[in-house]
């Protein structure tokens, strides 16, 4: 009997613990679902658990202005387009590109519009560009520009140079290997600097092969007027007086006016019934001329190459990496901007001949002239 008593005294006391216990836990149990209710509400906060999304960066922006005959050209505008198209492909940048007035007056015009509408690369196609590029580039030094043979003053300007007396010095070569009449010619657009070097590097190829070669020299036309870079009627009225005068291969650095060259060249041997030649400039003409007037191709001896186009890719791709830098950039046969066009496969037969001048242009051994003496 007593052992029972004891047994429910034990039970009633636990009994009256756990009613305690639950009775003065009831306060603390409130409190902590209070607290356990508090970072449910912070998750329904977004602001307190997701960073703000990053803004979509605009594409990068190239704009190209050519210069005097727009695109169509045949030669130095389009070889710029090239490059140009081949920037917004592989960049995936948006591109716009403009075309000069008749006189090209309105050059500094276009470059302020491009720079306006924010383009983080802006390009002046051609030497007539520098004074336009002086005066619009220092007003936005953040965006990047670029001229092609040419330089300019502002520090945000890439001036896009090229040895044109090398590759021409080799064009003088051909011409001096492959003429049978001893006598040869040279067209060029405008009687100024920039073409003298095509001239003076042409006149001391053919002399490195044969100094009693006649060479016979044109020109479209003389500063201030700049239309001998777009005028195919004079280049091939100057061709055919040079072919009729003896001429058997003509070299032109003349943009547009080139192709009345190419022209003259099958009128004449059509003609006669003799073959004539013509040597292309800045595109492998073989290709851009022959292609839109195939009937034109087989007069091609070669073409003086001068990869504008890889310079104008390569600014863009600077711009894009954040590479970008201003001042003077020369590209020459060593860097492969400048080279001799094999297409048509008219001159192979001279090939180690104009390889081993080659060589020697780039060692140093020659040095080709680019000032008239």
């Amino acid at each position: 009997m007593t052992r029972m008593k004891s047994k429910w005294l034990v039970l009633f006391i636990v009994f009256g613990l756990i009613l305690t216990a639950c009775g003065g836990g009831s306060d603390d149990a409130a409190e902590e679902e209070v607290v356990a209710e508090e970072p449910a509400e912070e998750l329904d906060s977004p602001a307190t658990t997701a960073a703000a999304a990053e803004p979509v960066a605009d594409p990068p922006s190239i704009c190209l202005v050519l210069d005097i005959g727009g695109l169509g050209d045949l030669a130095f505008n389009d070889l710029a387009y090239s490059g140009y198209e081949k920037a917004i492909e592989d960049f995936g940048m948006v591109g716009t590109f403009l075309e000069p007035d008749g006189g090209g007056e309105n050059r500094g015009e276009l470059l302020e519009l491009c720079a306006e509408a924010g383009n983080d690369l802006i390009v002046g196609n051609g030497f007539l560009f520098d004074a336009a590029m002086n005066e619009v580039a220092p007003s936005y030094p953040d965006i990047n520009f670029a001229i092609t043979d040419g330089v300019a003053e502002p520090g945000n300007v890439r001036g896009m140079l090229f040895k044109h007396a090398e590759g021409s010095f080799l064009a003088g070569v051909a011409a001096a290997l492959k003429t049978t009449t001893n006598n040869v010619g040279f067209i060029g657009g405008v009687d100024f600097p920039l073409i003298h070097e095509f001239e003076q590097g042409y006149l001391a190829g053919v002399a490195a092969i044969n100094p009693d070669i006649t060479v016979q020299i044109g020109y479209a036309s003389v500063p201030p007027d700049f239309s001998g870079f777009n005028d195919p009627v004079k280049g091939k009225e100057i061709a055919l007086a040079q072919y009729e005068a003896g001429a058997d291969i003509i070299y032109h650095a003349a943009g547009g006016t080139g192709t009345g060259m190419f022209e003259a060249a099958k009128e004449v041997s059509e003609a006669t019934g003799t073959k004539v030649w013509g040597i292309g400039v800045d595109f492998d003409q073989y290709y851009t001329v022959g292609n839109p007037l195939p009937e034109l191709q087989e007069y091609i001896l070669t073409s003086m190459v001068k990869a504008a186009d890889v310079s104008i890719y390569n600014a863009a791709k600077a711009t894009v990496e954040g590479t970008f830098t201003g001042g003077p950039s020369v590209d020459d046969l060593s860097t492969g901007g400048i080279y001799l066009s094999y297409s048509g496969g008219y001159i192979d037969d001279i090939k180690d001949t104009l390889e081993e001048y080659k060589e020697k242009i780039i060692s140093g051994e020659i040095v080709p002239p680019s000032v008239r003496p």
